[in-house]
């Protein structure tokens, strides 16, 4: 297989995700990009995690959409990811999923506040909602046009797609990213606790509102950008 890294990287985050608790049954997949080859891999339609091989997997030329590697289906999320893809260029893996909390604030149209530093260390505020689609986008292109909301939503010039690599899209789900799939897996397992946390938080204060502005800098800035000091080198 030409692309055997590849798939094996995106077959095994797809296998990850539901013992992390982000996904039952089938809802949900993990994508990868080879930017150098200009490919995308993800996981086939409907197969179950623990049948998931690394040969199951779907390579696809992201500016066509044509399949080069793979004999399944890929996943009916495709478009999307492809789309995201091509617009979100920090982008080198996706995770979807139907994770309870998250997908319980994308049902609520409700974009997820910054309420403390936990969110602040992965996500440089509020993770915004996109807006409904209209019923001719669900009858027409769905799947493509579920990445075209998540792009316009970006394109409104409050929130980098780099800086808050999530969006809620309403009434549907949770979209992640990152510089790598197993990246990206882990900013969804980061949103799905602050999701919940949220949901806490306004059971306590229903009328919370989110950190000041210079704690999210402070700590978003410690992980993030050119001086960044937590970690190690």
């Amino acid at each position: 297989m030409r692309y055997a890294s590849l798939r094996e990287a995106v077959c095994t985050v797809n296998c990850q995700i539901a013992p992390a608790g982000l996904a039952l049954l089938t809802w949900g997949n993990v994508s990868g990009v080879d930017r150098a080859a200009g490919v995308m891999a993800i996981k086939p339609s409907g197969v179950a995690y623990a049948k998931l091989r690394p040969a199951d997997i779907v390579v696809l030329d992201i500016a066509s959409g044509a399949v080069v590697e793979g004999s399944l289906r890929p996943s009916s999320d495709t478009p999307t990811h492809l789309h995201l893809y091509r617009h979100f260029s920090c982008a080198g893996g996706l995770v979807h999923t139907h994770s309870r909390c998250a997908t319980a604030w994308a049902q609520a149209a409700r974009p997820l506040p910054c309420f403390g530093t936990t969110h602040a260390d992965y996500f440089n505020g509020s993770v915004p909602v996109t807006r409904h689609l209209t019923a001719d986008e669900v009858a027409g292109d769905y799947e493509l046009n579920t990445g075209c909301v998540i792009v316009e939503r970006f394109d409104q010039g409050d929130v980098c797609p780099s800086e808050t690599p999530a969006v809620l899209v309403a009434g549907h789900g949770p979209f992640v990213w990152g510089p790598t799939a197993a990246k990206a897996l882990e900013n969804a397992i980061v949103l799905e606790e602050v999701a919940h946390m949220g949901l806490h938080t306004l059971a306590l204060r229903g009328r919370q509102g989110a950190i000041p502005d210079y704690l999210l800098e402070r700590h978003f800035s410690r992980k993030h950008g050119k001086n960044a000091y937590y970690g190690q080198a």
